[in-house]
């Protein structure tokens, strides 16, 4: 199946935005949803909506099983040892926030370390920013090199045997730079620390190997793979997991309450307090099936060369210029000299085609790049050539429109 018939499957690409054929390229951001997913979350609030884990009657046991299925999915997805091992959460932030105010505040002290980079985004920045302050841990940063990648040997100068955690992501959303998180995983092992992943901007486009990256923690959204808003992933290691306090509590997470006393359920539902993400959960399965239907290799393959396409469309647009590695997962961040990125997504918009501006949840890294925004088109299996052709003729219109306004 080629991408112009993948499109087909996406209702929402098939209309026009200010008179024009839409051109989404701001799926980095959130994707678009294939038929088959809204349908399997419409057919749950039609037909079987109810709690989970509560009822014995018939709707309660096919809520539970539609949940409890779709954490079996996510298990085989990123090739998990148990479904023990995956947490829904509401998305990669929570996930994140989870393991920061569980495992962080319980296992830092003053003298330790977290080692990030300064190409994370806000939601693994901040959870790290916290837990410093609280525990008297020192936040620290690995370099990045010229073209926005990490060298080895930055890392292993800046891992240390007094680094707790590392928490790196593994794909840039900015840059499209894809991190050897597998190799930092085993420096940070080497130290005695433990690896935490932002997948956020991998997981919806590559093959995703848990055991073989040999993470201790795992976070992605499933709004970003086709799947509904407000589900999200956290893998951890069962034998971290167990030793971890819930930071939500109430109904469901509890096997036992006292008066005074009371003690949480197995894994994985003692960090799932309330009532969950039932609909969320059961999209997000339908869209795995989906995605592994397409094939995973497949998306990478074509998003690359989607990428690399892009950077040569728009190396020839004059005063364009582009952020990152040449080597990149499917995105393109730029800016237009003398046009602020704000401008540039307005005009484009006016043309029917959707790109990110602004500083994309990442200003540390907007002040590494020297600049205080960029513009970003970012690419998904539903994407072609065409669609890259018509941000090409864009940016040229955008820079015809505002030379002549200047």
């Amino acid at each position: 199946m080629n991408a112009k018939e993948i499109r087909q499957l996406f209702p929402i690409l098939d209309q026009k935005v200010n008179g024009k054929p839409l051109v989404y390229l701001d799926s980095a951001a959130t994707s678009q949803k294939p038929i088959q997913v809204i349908e399997k979350v419409e057919d749950y609030y039609r037909r079987y909506n109810s709690n989970v884990h509560r009822g014995v009657h018939t709707l309660g046991t096919l809520a539970t099983d539609g949940y409890e299925g779709a954490r079996g999915k996510v298990r085989r997805f990123i090739n998990a040892s148990s479904t023990e091992e995956i947490i829904f959460t509401r998305g990669t932030t929570t996930a994140i926030n989870l393991v920061a105010s569980s495992y962080g505040r319980d296992n830092l002290a003053e003298g330790d370390e977290i080692v990030i980079t300064p190409m994370e985004h806000h939601s693994n920045i901040i959870p790290w920013q916290q837990v410093a302050k609280a525990t008297g841990a020192t936040l620290k940063y690995i370099p990045l090199q010229e073209d926005g990648t990490i060298d080895l040997e930055d890392v292993k100068k800046t891992v240390t045997a007094n680094t707790k955690i590392v928490a790196v992501m593994q794909v840039s959303n900015v840059l499209g730079t894809i991190n050897p998180v597998k190799e930092i995983a085993a420096i940070a092992h080497q130290n005695g620390a433990v690896m935490l992943v932002d997948g956020a901007q991998s997981t919806p486009h590559m093959r995703v190997d848990v055991q073989e990256l040999d993470c201790d923690f795992f976070a992605f959204s499933g709004h970003k793979m086709g799947g509904p808003t407000g589900i999200g992933v956290l893998y951890g290691k069962k034998a971290l997991l167990e030793k971890m306090e819930p930071i939500e509590f109430g109904g469901e997470m509890i096997d036992f309450v006292g008066l005074q006393e009371s003690t949480w359920k197995e894994l994985p539902w003692k960090f799932e307090g309330g009532t969950p993400i039932i609909a969320g959960a059961i999209g997000l399965g339908a869209a795995i099936d989906f995605l592994e239907e397409i094939g995973l290799g497949e998306i990478e393959k074509h998003e690359h060369e989607l990428a690399q396409y892009a950077m040569e469309r728009l190396s020839v647009v004059e005063g364009l210029t582009i952020y990152g590695p040449k080597k990149r997962a499917g995105l393109v961040t730029f800016n237009i000299d003398d046009v602020h990125p704000h401008d540039v997504a307005t005009v484009l918009d006016a043309e029917g085609i959707a790109v990110r501006a602004g500083h994309h949840c990442a200003q540390p890294l907007m002040k590494w790049l020297d600049v205080t925004a960029t513009a970003r088109a970012s690419f998904y299996l539903y994407n072609t050539k065409e669609d890259v052709d018509a941000l090409a003729e864009g940016l040229v219109k955008t820079k015809e429109y505002f030379g002549n306004v200047f």
